[in-house]
């Protein structure tokens, strides 16, 4: 039973969450050859104030 997690700043919508899921499913089932239905992908929606690169937050970064 694969799970993916996958952390993106937030802001996408609904649509493109989907493909995501979609496509990263079918990444899966190619190269495990697991089921699809089987495969887990569990998206995190993070604060651009909770996630920083060098040393500063994305919520600051213009």
């Amino acid at each position: 039973m694969p799970l993916v997690e996958i952390s993106l700043i937030e802001g996408r919508d609904a649509d493109t969450k989907r493909r995501l899921i979609a496509e990263v499913t079918d990444a899966v089932v190619r190269t495990t050859n697991a089921p699809a239905e089987v495969v887990t992908v569990i998206l995190h929606d993070v604060p651009k104030s909770d996630w920083g690169s060098g040393g500063v937050p994305y919520s600051l970064k213009k």
